[in-house]
């Protein structure tokens, strides 16, 4: 039972996650979604919001992250695999706590001189994107050795490549085009590995049905 529930955080954690963000991003008065990143959202009228719905699901991706771990007791990304998902979930906590700094003019008027806490946001975006995408991979790997599963091995590495190349192509973009479509750009990866995750969780919990 335990370990069903926290299977099913898998799944909740990044649908809510996507949900808050294109309700938060429609909505915003002054928020452009097609030109700002997501963690913009942590400021101005109602960034609390964005700031809560970080910290839940990452925490509910790192409940995830143990079960998974129970889960795959042994084999290929046993060990890997939960690992990488679990500083998934942590990357949420902690770009939560060290809130971005004002940019592409949001909000309004604010300040963009750099600060420590900015700084150190913009750190956690690669090991955000990256533990995402090797995590990909690393549970393609486990399956690739079973042909009823083929199609879930090509899903998570086409995945993986797509998390890394928006990752890529949001920081291009943001640098040299001082803005353009960065806000769609990182949705891309984020919203697609989410979608993986969630999918990953609620296969993992029909097996355990199947089995119980």
């Amino acid at each position: 039972m335990v370990n069903r529930l926290l299977l099913a955080c898998g799944a909740i954690g990044p649908l809510l996650n996507i949900v808050v963000v294109l309700i938060l991003g429609a909505t915003r008065t002054g928020y452009n979604a097609w030109q700002m990143p997501d963690s913009s959202l942590e400021l101005g009228a109602g960034g609390w919001i964005q700031i809560s719905n970080y910290i839940i699901s990452g925490l509910l991706l790192l409940g995830f992250a143990i079960g998974l771990r129970q889960v795959l007791r042994t084999g290929r990304g046993s060990t890997w695999g939960p690992i990488l998902l679990g500083i998934y979930g942590l990357s949420f906590i902690l770009i939560a706590i060290f809130i971005t700094d004002p940019v592409l003019g949001y909000p309004p008027g604010a300040s963009t001189t750099a600060t420590i806490h900015g700084t150190i946001h913009i750190l956690f975006g690669p090991v955000q994107f990256i533990s995402l995408a090797a995590a990909c991979f690393v549970l393609a790997r486990r399956d690739v050795a079973d042909p009823a599963r083929r199609g879930w091995v090509w899903y998570s590495i086409a995945t993986g490549l797509l998390v890394v190349a928006s990752y890529i192509a949001f920081v291009l973009t943001y640098k040299l085009l001082d803005g353009g479509p960065v806000g769609l750009i990182e949705r891309i990866g984020i919203f697609s590995g989410g979608c993986w995750v969630a999918l990953l969780a609620i296969r993992l919990m029909g097996k355990r049905l199947l089995s119980a």
